[in-house]
């Protein structure tokens, strides 16, 4: 199923998982699949590899498995910083071979080590791409509190536009840990006219390492109410993951209550994070 279809019969939940390193075990992703396959979520994205790495097969057994053995929508990662359209042309074609029909086009993290190349420079250029030879239902990423690369919130909104103009079908946001964030970026994108499905993307932070790379990588504000909760439980770990939890179902009732058109949730491939918040918020959705 293409998932711009699933939001006009309900509030989406969603999930997240990423494949596990190239040296790992494969079974261990499936382990996790398979706990997960409780919630009976609307859909499960796979990233391209782990951290973004040149694992990109492993994506896409992951997110076919999804489809024919768990029998549950799935959207494969894509990035496209360093591909040449041959390249995307056969990644695509054995997207769609294995059954998969939604595809996250991205641009991808740029390498620190390496030059970039490649025929694509941002992601509306893969989106566009994917379109014009394709019919992957498009999925693609936004940022409630601005793209760290962009010039200000106008601009964002103008390049996101651009995007989604380009052919995308359904938006995830970036994390955020204040829900003011999504309600202000969501009413900007209703002023400039983008009208397809926003999904905000919740990622329960359950220990302090993960809180600091957040805000290294994504910028993201730590909301006062967050930040007195990390003062109080930082040097007991089960009280902080307990704390993080809770914080997560209180921003998904919020965000429910006030209209998000669904709940991508970041799992981490945790199956115990992702039940306890699933099993607070089941009945909203």
């Amino acid at each position: 199923m293409k998932t711009a279809d699933i939001f006009k019969k309900k509030t989406v939940f969603s999930l997240e998982v990423f494949p596990p390193k190239p040296d790992a075990n494969e079974s261990v992703i499936y382990d996790t699949l398979e706990q997960l396959s409780d919630i009976r979520p609307d859909f499960i994205s796979v990233t391209y590899g782990a951290g973004g790495g040149k694992n990109g097969s492993r994506t896409i057994k992951i997110a076919s498995d999804i489809v024919s053995k768990y029998n549950t929508t799935s959207v494969a990662h894509l990035p496209c910083i360093n591909l040449t359209k041959k390249q995307a042309a056969e990644i695509l074609d054995s997207i769609k071979s294995s059954g998969i029909e939604n595809v996250l086009a991205l641009r991808g993290d740029i390498p620190n080590d390496t030059e970039v190349s490649g025929d694509f420079s941002h992601a509306d250029e893969l989106v566009t791409f994917i379109r014009e030879n394709y019919d992957f239902n498009i999925v693609a990423a936004c940022y409630p509190e601005v793209h760290p690369e962009s010039n200000s919130a106008v601009d964002d909104i103008k390049n996101l536009k651009n995007k989604v103009e380009c052919g995308v079908d359904h938006l995830i946001t970036q994390l955020f840990l204040d829900n003011r964030h999504f309600y202000n970026f969501r009413e900007n994108t209703q002023l400039a006219g983008i009208n397809v499905p926003i999904e905000a993307g919740i990622m329960p932070v359950t220990n302090k390492k993960q809180i600091e790379r957040m805000v290294k990588l994504c910028g993201v504000e730590l909301p006062n109410k967050f930040i007195r909760v990390l003062e109080r439980y930082e040097n007991d770990p089960v009280a902080l993951r307990d704390a993080g939890i809770a914080y997560a179902v209180d921003q998904i009732t919020d965000l429910v209550t006030e209209g998000a058109d669904g709940i991508h949730l970041y799992t981490m491939n945790n199956p115990y994070i992702a039940h306890r918040i699933y099993d607070a918020v089941q009945s909203l959705i």
